[in-house]
């Protein structure tokens, strides 16, 4: 009944959400001739938002757009997906615009620098590119190259000198007409970026843009970010990634020593949902991961409920490993994800068998009960009354041996030494048909 409830629990929020992939977008004004799109480039730079600017210029290009706005406001993110975001824009069909609305920092400069136009708001800056780690350190020499040539590259792209670009991330660059010395970054005004080309207008609003572009006429459409789409921004995070997967493992595992279908099954079925709702919205994952994630889990139950040594178990927990992978755009980054969750799993595991104790289906399948004799258990009837009574040993006791004690020869054991036939002993304890004597001195 469990495993049903689950079942059902887990189909009854997906169809909860499953309207959330419908992706949404709104005219803000209407008219007849051109076509305008306005993009929005917020918040921190990672997968997610790569896969909403894709759909919100191919939605842009399908409808016949002749220019896109993308009016960009973040502290920069991650390497990899702003090489992603650049390449959307660079090939993208209609002609663009970066319109920098209040910030444009570390991977967001690079992002408005492979724009056709950079437009600034008053009071915006753009640069600090430098290339940190995931400890907030300097990257190496190797990322760092890298990340250079791209800022060089993106500079040339519409004819700016990349001076500029290369001292947004290498402290080692001086531009003293802009007051960069060494071990400084650069990050540009308004007006220092339109006195060194970096910017072509400095507009406080779009409509002025619009008119600086010659479209103030055009049907303007923006895209928005859905709900679903911030849900995957959210967890498609890198650090979110094995917060996520932790929480899933570490709460069914405990669902599966704990009694009823309780917090600890609703938080890892949640946080696993969560997971693949957020992939898939960002693209990362198609269909085929849901279905072998499906079997991996029918094959785990398989083993708990009908063991097969093991083999089925295997299976099982390598297609969910597997569906776990083909979902994610950095295998690196999953495997790390997934090495992090077992260590989480495996530790909280412990201590709570070891302080709380578990009382789920499991016990159904795993014996924990004991046996002992102080919990009254023996193998045979205790012939309590014979203690105290003495007898003599019919055979060496060394320890084991044969006594005769009243009209009974009985099995014995000496109670640590050796004892000559015999000799006279005494019964000291009885437990079941273990007899222990001791020999008594004349």
């Amino acid at each position: 009944m469990k495993i049903w409830r689950i079942a059902i629990y887990m189909l009854i929020l997906l169809a909860g959400i499953s309207g959330l992939f419908i992706p949404v977008q709104q005219a803000e004004s209407s008219g007849e001739g051109e076509l305008v799109y306005v993009i929005p480039v917020e918040k921190e730079v990672e997968r997610g938002l790569q896969a909403f600017l894709e759909r919100s210029i191919r939605t842009a290009e399908e409808e016949g757009a002749s220019h896109i706005i993308f009016e960009v406001d973040t502290p920069g993110g991650f390497v990899d997906a702003a090489g992603g975001i650049a390449s959307l824009i660079r090939n993208a069909e209609p002609d663009t615009t970066a319109f920098i609305v209040e910030r444009a920092l570390s991977a967001g400069a690079y992002i408005s620098l492979n724009a056709d136009q950079i437009v600034m708001a008053p009071g915006s800056n753009m640069g600090s590119a430098t290339v940190v780690d995931g400890g907030g350190s300097a990257a190496d020499d190797k990322a760092q190259s890298a990340w250079l040539a791209n800022m060089r590259e993106a500079a040339e792209l519409n004819d700016r000198d990349p001076v500029y670009a290369l001292a947004m991330a290498d402290r080692s660059i001086e531009i003293p007409e802009l007051d960069i010395t060494d071990d400084n970054i650069l990050t540009l005004t308004p007006g220092q970026a339109l006195e060194v080309g970096y910017a072509e207008e400095v507009l406080s609003t779009r409509e002025e843009v619009l008119s600086f572009i010659g479209y103030e006429d055009a049907e303007i459409r923006e895209m928005e970010v859905t709900f679903s789409e911030q849900v995957a921004r959210f967890v498609t995070n890198p650090i979110i990634v094995p917060i996520l997967l932790s929480i899933g493992s570490l709460g069914l595992v405990l669902e599966l020593y704990s009694p009823g279908f309780g917090i600890p099954g609703i938080m890892g079925a949640s946080a696993l949902i969560l997971f693949f709702f957020g992939h898939l919205v960002a693209g990362f994952a198609g269909l085929e991961t849901v279905i072998l994630l499906g079997v991996g889990i029918v094959l785990l139950l398989i083993e708990v409920f009908s063991p097969s040594f093991g083999v089925l178990g295997f299976i099982g927990i390598g297609a969910i490993m597997g569906s776990l992978v083909l979902s994610s755009y950095d295998t690196s980054m999953m495997l790390m994800s997934m090495f992090i969750a077992i260590i989480v799993t495996v530790v909280a595991s412990v201590l709570f068998f070891k302080y709380v104790g578990y009382n789920g289906p499991l016990k159904r399948v795993v014996l924990v009960d004991q046996a002992g004799n102080d919990q009254g258990y023996v193998s045979a009837d205790t012939k309590s009354e014979l203690k105290d009574q003495t007898g003599t040993a019919l055979t060496i006791l060394r320890p084991s041996g044969v006594a005769e004690i009243g009209d009974e020869r009985l099995d014995v054991v000496s109670e640590g030494g050796y004892i000559e036939q015999g000799r006279k002993v005494k019964v000291v304890s009885v437990s079941g048909s273990r007899i222990v004597v001791r020999e008594v001195k004349d």
